[in-house]
């Protein structure tokens, strides 16, 4: 009965994991999680109010497929303040999280038999995808010695004649690892001649510490800019998670429309209040309470790596952004499965299995929560730890 294409689907193992989680603490159990991929602070008031006026003014009737006049231009003012790229309104759509954004594309640009270069680790969700659109994801590894980072070598060696998409991801979700301007140039060496298409998911753009500065990929030069789609949106940085706002920017006009029609028969537009609530986390409004939360978020980081980086037999590469760290517990437990189920049932902590990821023997866990709770959770894991010693 079902279609071979929705079987397979695997279901995404850190919404499981949170699910997990959540029975547990609702039948009375101490839990606590560092599961989910989501900012413990509120979205910022102006936006509130933005999203309030707008059902107060009317807004809240179908808007054109791709975005309203204003949200469009908000996105593509956005992309020239913060990355000095130019994009028209005709290079974007607006989408109902980053996630949709990268389903749209994925279904827009994969054949069966697509090969797909994924480095890994990799957010859970691209490599379903890539299989979902009849597609070959093509995993590049790497871990704790090379920062979790591709090198050009690594992607020459990866591409073939049947290789359609580069992913990237910077600041990238497990491990927070963020590319440099000089690493992007050498990728984007490689590319040049190829007709490889760069996705580049910048979904955690503003939140990187310490001295690092975010690229972004399409920034690179003219021919990056040509191949490259930038995915992005407020979920993170705006802490937005739940107004499901993503936007894609292309200079592939036909690609675009080609999205828009098949958005036209999914989704439609994303929600029109939503939209106009956006532009405020868009057009620099709120950008002082970004901050804020960027801070707090390195705070939580710095004191989270001492701590796992104090327990024998854990360690952990400080996350340049993002708000994990993808700590490697290889000297423990070579099972990320086992090790996460036990540490749940044992100690009351939810993390996420590396596995989940493309990367046995690690586990992440998310710091994007509030600083007593992370020390209380590292005790748990580090009692855990010396009980399977």
């Amino acid at each position: 009965m079902l279609s071979k294409r929705i079987q397979t689907l695997s279901p995404s193992m850190t919404i499981a994991i949170a699910v997990l989680a959540l029975e547990l603490k609702a039948q009375g159990k101490d839990i606590l999680s560092f599961s989910a991929g989501e900012p413990d602070f509120d979205t910022p008031e102006a936006i509130k109010d933005a999203a309030k006026a707008a059902m107060d003014n009317g807004k809240t009737k179908y808007t054109a497929i791709p975005g309203t006049p204003e949200v469009l231009a908000a996105v593509a003012g956005k992309l020239k303040r913060d990355n000095n790229l130019e994009y028209t309104a005709q290079m974007i759509q607006t989408n109902n999280g980053a996630k949709h954004s990268l389903f749209n594309l994925f279904q827009a640009l994969v054949d069966d038999g697509d090969e797909v270069i994924i480095p890994a680790p990799y957010w859970v969700t691209y490599p379903e995808l890539v299989l979902y659109s009849g597609g070959t994801p093509v995993i590049i590894e790497t871990d704790d010695e090379s920062g979790f980072k591709i090198t050009p070598e690594q992607l020459k060696n990866a591409i073939t004649d049947k290789t359609k998409v580069l992913v990237l991801t910077s600041p990238s979700n497990p491990t927070g690892a963020v590319y440099s301007k000089a690493e992007l140039e050498g990728l984007a060496e490689v590319l040049n001649g190829t007709k490889v298409v760069v996705i580049s998911d910048e979904i955690y753009e503003k939140l990187v510490y310490g001295d690092v500065e975010f690229t972004a990929t399409a920034s690179i030069n003219e021919d990056m800019f040509q191949r490259t789609i930038t995915v992005n949106g407020l979920s993170k940085s705006a802490a937005m998670t739940g107004w499901r706002f993503g936007y894609l920017a292309t200079p592939n006009t036909e690609l675009v429309g080609v999205m828009n029609k098949l958005q036209s028969q999914s989704t439609s537009n994303i929600s029109s209040i939503t939209q106009a609530a956006a532009i405020l986390g868009l057009d620099g409004t709120v950008d002082g309470v970004v901050e804020e939360m960027r801070q707090a978020f390195e705070a939580r980081r710095d004191e989270a790596c001492d701590l796992i980086n104090a327990i024998d037999g854990l360690s952990v590469v400080k996350p340049d952004g993002a708000f994990y760290l993808f700590i490697n517990i290889k000297a423990v437990s070579n099972d990320s499965m086992a090790f996460s189920k036990g540490l749940l049932e044992k100690e009351g902590v939810a993390v996420v299995p590396g596995i989940g990821f493309g990367s046995e023997g690690y586990i992440r866990f998310s710091f994007a929560t509030d600083i007593k709770t992370i020390r209380e959770g590292i005790k748990r894991i580090e009692r855990f730890v010396q009980s399977l010693k």
